[in-house]
């Protein structure tokens, strides 16, 4: 990237705090030989060393998990599911309701690794998904911020390969991950992924002195206002969410994208082959589309999501860029985000990644995201592209 002046970066981030826009906030930027731009302002109870919920940004994790154990030969991307993890095969699919009655089917097909590496397993989100939501209510079934391990016995609401559809495919990852490795998610993630990168803050089960660490959750208010939030996941679950358990620091995740950046090593510690890498930031969906928006079902904990400008894929465990996007990131990018409004994209193209974190609901927050489209078009705008 050569010389990097993250001066108007920095500018971004003080004048969103300074509004009220974002109440805190770590802005990285990274590239392949290390952190090339840190800046921490706002409300944060340890300044860059501040505990996050990496909440969705947890996926990408699991992924890889995943995807090692494939490298090994100790799962395949396109073993059914239930031949893992046998209770997936209980699952049916959602069409419809009579009165309060949900109306299931068996799914044409069964559910494979690839499926839940892509979101097209069938599972969904009831906070995106309005036939889910009504399904947890009529059912009382727990949802996934219970911490419930029931939740995972959600209907699928697609039949398994037809359709991309945002939910709880990677928490089922999780559950194969931990079958096929014999340890508990967070015991077989420490050893393969967060001690290797030397993530040592990164955990499902954070101690006391990191909760002390743990920013806290605000509200968008109708005013604009932010305000206190009690809208946490549980700090017990009864299982290990892949798909949203972790929570870390800026600096832990940092490490992690720039072992991908790096085509999965960092620091002569190699978590993926460059070819399975590769994989992860490939086109998996084939003629099946990007939505071109996710709904806002429950708006307590998301707005409505619009797609982003340019063509969008899903790789094996995060989201593909297929075109460049002007005066930011190039096609082949790879991102995704967690709900509490934390961001990363990883540019292998350019060599430049970046994380924005900070912890506000709802998702795709107004104030927030205009300051992280300011973080992105103030890196590119250096020619880093």
């Amino acid at each position: 990237m050569g010389t990097f002046d993250g001066t108007v970066i920095d500018q971004v981030v003080r004048d969103a705090v300074a509004r009220g826009d974002v109440p805190g906030a770590v802005v990285t930027v990274l590239d392949r030989d290390g952190v090339r731009f840190e800046t921490a302002h706002g409300d944060l109870p340890a300044g860059a060393r501040t505990m996050f919920r990496y909440a969705s940004m947890t996926k990408a994790l699991t992924s890889v998990a995943a995807l090692q154990l494939v490298e090994t030969g100790r799962l395949a991307l396109d073993a059914p599911v239930a031949s893992i993890v046998p209770a997936f095969g209980d699952a049916q699919v959602l069409v419809g309701f009579d009165g309060d009655t949900p109306r299931l089917r068996p799914p044409v097909r069964p559910a494979t690794i690839r499926h839940l590496l892509t979101h097209t397993a069938g599972h969904g989100y009831l906070f995106i998904n309005a036939n889910l939501h009504r399904y947890h209510h009529v059912t009382g079934l727990p949802t996934p911020f219970d911490g419930k391990l029931a939740s995972l016995r959600a209907p699928l609401v697609d039949d398994p390969g037809t359709r991309w559809e945002y939910g709880i495919n990677t928490d089922w990852l999780g559950r194969v991950v931990e079958t096929v490795s014999g340890r508990p998610l967070d015991a077989h993630l420490a050893t393969a992924v967060f001690e290797p990168l030397g993530m040592r803050d990164t955990t499902f089960t954070p101690t006391a002195a990191q909760r002390a660490r743990l920013m806290p959750i605000r509200s968008r208010q109708p005013d604009g206002t932010l305000a206190p939030s009690a809208l946490d996941i549980p700090a017990s679950p009864e299982f290990q969410p892949g798909g949203h358990g972790a929570y870390g620091t800026p600096a832990d995740y940092g490490r992690f994208v720039r072992a991908l950046l790096r085509g999965g090593e960092l620091d002569g510690a190699r978590i993926l082959r460059p070819e399975t890498t590769d994989l992860m930031f490939s086109d998996q969906l084939g003629d099946i589309p990007m939505p071109t928006s996710m709904s806002a079902v429950m708006p307590e904990w998301s707005n409505e999501v619009p797609a982003p400008p340019t063509r969008q894929t899903w790789g094996l465990g995060l989201q593909v860029s297929l075109e460049d996007m002007p005066g930011m990131r190039p096609a082949g990018t790879g991102s995704w985000a967690g709900i509490y409004n934390s961001y990363y994209w990883i540019d292998r193209k350019t060599g430049v990644a970046a994380t924005f974190f900070t912890q506000v609901l709802p998702f795709f927050d107004v104030g927030v995201v205009p300051a992280l489209l300011g973080v992105e078009q103030a890196v590119y705008a250096q020619g880093a592209r």
